[in-house]
């Protein structure tokens, strides 16, 4: 995992949008839901807000698009929140010197930084012609979701890339949650050896990314695995 630096990012002291104001940040967090495999009682509890059944993955990165933590094994049912408690819990967590940035579907809190709420943030909200901020609240938000805008840019390209996450992978669970951890240790070591990241970015959209193939008792898994391997 990439490691926060002593200085203040690039990304924020070259810009007069940002520096002074973010200058402590030192990247932003959110979570993501990769399509999973699960059998059992246990398919309920991973089955997300969309329906979809899937392992809810929390992330956090930087400014030059590496993973700084990343906590995945959670069902889909669970909050974000939840699983930033359970980061932030362990022995070998997620440790957070200055700040990160993250959604409103965090709460506010130290060493976190969430949106105004009930205000406009995402940048589209801002696009074309007369939408321009009109307040502080609304200049404050546009700057945030312009820098958080980081982990959706982050999330993309490793959907992009690792196209083994479309669907769920037909290994058992333990081995889906730590085949996403050794996709994220290849995905730094590729920024950090070949800037190989310059190819199109699929949209993540989180209502058709964790579509997933039906889990019943009965499924018979054979053609998943031989589509797998034809791929």
């Amino acid at each position: 995992m990439a490691k926060p630096g002593p200085a203040v990012p690039s990304k924020i002291r070259e810009s007069t949008r940002f520096y002074p104001y973010f200058k402590d940040c030192i990247g932003a967090i959110d979570g993501t839901h990769i399509p999973a495999m699960v059998r059992g009682r246990d398919v309920s509890s991973y089955r997300n807000r969309h329906g979809k059944i899937s392992q809810n993955v929390l992330a956090a990165c930087n400014f030059d698009l590496e993973f700084m933590y990343v906590l995945s094994a959670w069902e889909g049912s669970a909050h974000d929140s939840k699983l930033l408690n359970d980061a932030l819990s362990r022995r070998n967590g997620l440790k957070v010197i200055k700040y990160f940035l993250m959604d409103c579907g965090f709460p506010n809190r130290r060493q976190f930084l969430a949106p105004f709420r009930g205000v406009r943030y995402h940048l589209q909200d801002f696009a074309g012609h007369g939408n321009d901020p009109q307040n502080e609240n609304e200049l404050f938000n546009l700057r945030h979701a312009s820098l958080r805008n980081v982990i959706e840019r982050i999330f993309g390209i490793f959907k992009s890339r690792f196209t083994i996450f479309k669907s769920a992978p037909p290994f058992p669970f333990k081995t889906q949650a730590e085949l996403v951890l050794a996709c994220v240790a290849l995905h730094n070591f590729l920024r950090k050896e070949c800037r190989s990241d310059e190819f199109p970015i699929e949209p993540v959209d989180e209502s058709s990314s964790s579509s997933v193939l039906p889990v019943n008792e009965e499924e018979n898994l054979e053609p998943i695995v031989q589509t797998q391997e034809q791929q």
